[in-house]
């Protein structure tokens, strides 16, 4: 079983419009309503891969019964243990521009976590991770979290001699890096955040010298960076695809965790990670991506020694 935290799940909506143009009125053409959060994208992927998964984290008010049962809709349902809270699961609003391909993102906060709320989650998860394969911690802090709660979830697993990957950003990130995650996965622009450089490799390398023992940096429609104690390597997809990005680093995510439980090498395991990342882009979801184009894409991949 694939353990996924994640602390601000949401209900992610995608709307379609012909053209996005500011201060207009828009007709939407298609609405798409599914289960959200970084690490619930994870696990959806994961599970249309054929994983045993199961999600934790908040969820709370009308809106997090709705993605609840999201969760178990499907061919491929996912577990859910999820813990309640007294306040609402947050929306997340995507608005695809079918004219230019681009994608407009709205996200609300999350909901006002209680101290005692907190600590029971801490119970539930130390009962989890014992019986995980592997932890993924992915996405934001909702408010009453404390700042450092991806370092102490990151021991935790460690503790447990679980394998745990880490995607965050900010000060949650630098905090959790030094906890000495197994995987890190952040974009370029949280990567310089991290490191103060904006060169990919000095600051893939930094990073590790921080405290993570390996690095995957998501460099958009550049592909992957990974910097590991087995080697270097570059995997970027073969032509540029247009479509919604939303999505498509969790599809990495999900990518990479899927590789080390199965222990695939490394360039394999970015292979997959790439090839997922890019059908996400094809779909018309987070947490899904289309299958016949990675397939496709897992023959065409390149990977290179960085």
């Amino acid at each position: 079983m694939i353990l996924t935290v994640t602390l601000n799940t949401a209900l992610d909506i995608t709307y379609r419009v012909r053209s996005l143009r500011p201060h207009a009125s828009h007709r939407v053409s298609e609405v798409a309503e599914r289960p959200g959060g970084k690490g619930v994208n994870v696990a959806r992927v994961l599970a249309a891969l054929g994983h045993e998964v199961t999600v934790t984290g908040f969820a709370g008010g009308p809106t997090g019964e709705v993605l609840r049962a999201g969760l178990a809709d499907g061919p491929r349902p996912v577990t859910d243990a999820l813990m309640p809270v007294s306040g609402a699961t947050r929306r997340t609003i995507a608005v695809v521009d079918d004219l230019t391909g681009d994608t407009t993102q709205l996200n609300e906060p999350g909901p006002q976590i209680a101290p005692a709320e907190w600590g029971a989650f801490l119970d539930r998860y130390e009962e989890l991770v014992p019986g995980a394969s592997a932890v993924a911690l992915c996405g934001s802090l909702p408010p009453g979290v404390p700042v450092g709660a991806y370092a102490n979830l990151v021991r935790t697993a460690r503790a447990a001699g679980v394998p745990v990957l880490l995607d965050t950003s900010g000060e949650p990130l630098r905090r959790g890096v030094a906890a000495r995650p197994d995987i890190i996965k952040p974009n370029a622009d949280e990567l310089a955040e991290l490191t103060g450089s904006h060169e990919p490799l000095r600051a893939t390398q930094d990073a590790r010298r921080r405290g993570a023992h390996a690095v995957v940096a998501s460099l958009g429609t550049d592909g992957l960076l990974a910097v590991t104690p087995e080697g270097r390597w570059r995997a970027a997809p073969p032509a540029r695809v247009h479509g919604n990005p939303t999505g498509a680093g969790d599809s990495a995510v999900a990518g990479l965790l899927s590789g080390l439980v199965e222990h695939l090498p490394w360039p394999a395991r970015l292979i997959r990670a790439t090839a997922l990342a890019t059908a996400t882009v094809r779909a018309p979801a987070a947490g899904e991506f289309d299958l016949v184009a990675y397939e496709k894409l897992l023959e065409r991949v390149p990977v290179t020694a960085a």
